[in-house]
């Protein structure tokens, strides 16, 4: 057999004996409450997706045939309808259906895959809330080592949406160590899981629906993983590492393997998780931040005639990049000229920027078409590992420059559970935001029903 189509040591073993290994007296404190915080934020971003007719599209799809009779809730319902798998679906796609869910430098978004799985496979166990702590840990540190070993850019610029393709890994772990799967049986779920990786990027071509598909079908797939994995359905051993169909090759021509297991229990990459304040992508985020300083700096109104400046990466170019033409609301959310000018001339840049009216309105389509985009090759060092970013500004012949390494949300720039629970509040005004908070963030001393039963909607 040809050298090339063997595996080169064992890490998809070793990170599945670590997942069926795990205790919760193994992860870290502050482990453990980047995992509470996840919790509360997806769901909030979940219950305001609900919002979003793409999300009502997949929920009435998981629907049909059902008969109203299921192992897990739908978030915001009062009563089980769904089997896990498609609980996990529909509040997947809730989760990420506005642009608002977390996301790590990793580029990736593990809670709308994650926090579904887990709290859905909980539910229909009767886990207790230690587990579910473990699980989401889990889940995230496999979805982010699946990615950082395969280079996040590298697969970004194939065109590969790495919340689709490594999403799965997140869901099986977090499914695998719910269900307690030995580290053979975990194996198989990694390996089903991986099989199932898919999404793409060409969403951005036209702004469609399917990034909002992407999180809850990679959290559909863990689940079904998992679950088959537990009824003796094997899967590929060697998911990641194999010469002939592993996902690394697949996705990537400069991943490294070791990358999945290097320091693996010592090492928590779930810990620079990123909360978003902004609802848009989250490599714009230091833009926006750049942008509201120099507006501060100027002082508003804003004028839209005068000289903008920005530098991008090169990843940044290719995907957010593009010129602006009024269309979806991801359209704008990924564009990076239209959070900027959105952010200029209205000083936030929330839900109430993606209304059909403010994506048309002449004065910011113009600006963010007015913007003069550069390249910059010190951002390209920089990234992925900082989603930097500046913004100029011309006032009297001198220019007015903020340049951001970290963006708010991130490790550097935290947004902490008192600020996850306010942006709750902010999204979901109807709710009994401190109630759901207080047990969201002490689940170990809760049950995920009745975390579930505090966001029923009235």
């Amino acid at each position: 057999m040809n050298d090339d189509r063997r595996a080169v040591g064992a890490p998809t073993r070793e990170l599945a004996a670590w997942i069926s290994g795990l205790k919760y007296e193994d992860i870290p404190a502050r482990t453990r409450e980047v995992a509470r915080i996840a919790i509360l934020d997806t769901l909030g971003c979940g219950l305001y997706g609900w919002s979003t007719p793409w999300a009502d599209m997949v929920l009435r799809w998981a629907r049909t045939g059902s008969g109203g009779r299921g192992e897990a809730t739908v978030w915001g319902d009062k009563a089980t309808s769904l089997r896990v798998a498609d609980a996990a679906l529909v509040n997947g796609v809730a989760a990420h259906a506005f642009e608002l869910d977390d996301y790590h430098n990793a580029k990736l978004h593990a809670g709308a895959v994650a926090v579904p799985a887990a709290l859905a496979m909980a539910e229909k166990l009767g886990s207790d809330g230690r587990a579910v702590v473990t699980a989401i840990a889990a889940g995230y540190e496999t979805m982010i080592r699946s990615s950082l070993a395969s280079n996040p850019s590298a697969t970004r610029l194939r065109g590969w949406h790495i919340t689709g393709v490594y999403g799965p890994f997140a869901a099986a772990a977090a499914c695998a160590s719910l269900l307690k799967l030995d580290p053979e049986r975990t194996a198989w779920a990694l390996g089903l899981a991986g099989t199932q990786g898919a999404g793409t990027w060409a969403f951005n071509a036209d702004g469609t629906m399917s990034k909002r598909l992407h999180a809850g079908k990679a959290a559909h797939s863990g689940v079904l993983a998992a679950e088959l994995a537990a009824l003796g359905f094997s899967g590929p051993t060697q998911i990641y590492e194999y010469g002939d169909g592993g996902v690394l090759k697949a996705h990537s021509d400069d991943a490294d393997a070791s990358l999945l297991t290097r320091d693996l229990g010592r090492t928590w990459h779930i810990d620079r998780n990123s909360i978003k304040p902004y609802s848009c992508c989250g490599s714009a985020h230091a833009y926006i931040d750049a942008a509201l300083a120099v507006r501060k700096k100027i002082g508003a109104p804003w004028d839209a005639k005068r000289r903008v400046r920005v530098g991008l990466s090169n990843v940044v170019d290719v995907q957010c990049g593009f010129d602006y033409a009024p269309g979806s609301a991801l359209n704008a959310q990924m564009s990076v000229r239209y959070v900027i000018a959105a952010a200029l001339l209205d000083g936030q840049v929330l839900p109430p920027q993606f209304t059909e009216e403010r994506m048309r309105d002449p004065a910011i389509v113009e600006l963010a078409a007015r913007l003069e985009c550069e390249h910059d090759p010190k951002l390209d060092a920089l990234y992925p590992a900082h989603f930097a970013g500046w913004v100029a500004a011309e006032r009297d012949g001198q220019w007015v420059r903020e340049d951001i390494l970290n963006p708010t949300g991130s490790v550097d720039n935290p947004v902490d559970a008192k600020g996850v629970t306010e942006k709750f509040r902010g999204i979901n005004p109807r709710l009994p935001v401190d109630d759901i908070a207080r047990a969201a963030l002490d689940i170990e001393n809760h049950s995920v029903q009745e975390l579930l039963a505090l966001v029923v909607r009235k």
